[in-house]
């Protein structure tokens, strides 16, 4: 998770985001170079800058020609951006006064992305897994009513669910459920 406004800034640059494009696989200045159309000299520019806000990480050295060859690889398959980053702060959910509103889900959301990011991180330095859960699916409501019913009951059995299994003494996990409408797809 991307928790540096600097970082940020590097990653969403045009030209060094291509490169982290072309980092798919393990690649040196010279790969690169040619992957993006820039000369190898540029891309190690680039690439050093990279490297220093932690986007791209030494995977090898090898010898060629006399010279070592610097191998990088990205750090991260996919880059996300800490909700904090652009706010100053993350939203916080007990702040919005309505739970039903799309920035109450906003809010909690980010929250959850900052959470997450946080203990995730903690987890590979230590080399620990993060225990979660997630559940992720879509429904289609006939009609408002069937949407309010539908709610109503997995409000209960999530109620019932937390009482039979919530310790006072346990570990705190958060659970947050969420729905809203999906976007129409696109073309």
């Amino acid at each position: 998770m991307l928790a540096d406004a600097a970082a940020v800034e590097a990653a969403l640059d045009p030209i060094r985001a291509s490169i982290l494009d072309a980092l798919a696989e393990p690649g040196s200045a010279t790969t690169v170079a040619a992957a993006v159309g820039s000369t190898r000299q540029k891309v190690n520019y680039h690439l050093k800058a990279l490297e220093a806000h932690g986007l791209v990480e030494l995977a090898e050295e090898r010898p060629w020609g006399g010279i070592t060859e610097r191998v990088v690889r990205r750090s991260a398959r996919h880059l996300v951006v800490a909700p904090d980053v652009l706010h100053g702060a993350v939203i916080d959910p007990n702040e919005v006064a309505d739970r039903l509103s799309a920035e109450y889900l906003i809010a909690v959301n980010a929250r959850t992305v900052s959470e997450v990011g946080v203990i995730a991180a903690a987890g590979a330095t230590a080399g620990t897994r993060v225990p979660t859960l997630t559940v992720d699916t879509v429904i289609g409501f006939r009609s408002p009513d069937d949407r309010a019913a539908f709610a109503s009951d997995l409000q209960a059995a999530v109620a019932a669910l937390v009482a039979r299994y919530h310790h006072d003494d346990g570990r705190p996990h958060r659970l947050t459920v969420s729905s809203y409408p999906r976007p129409r797809e696109l073309p």
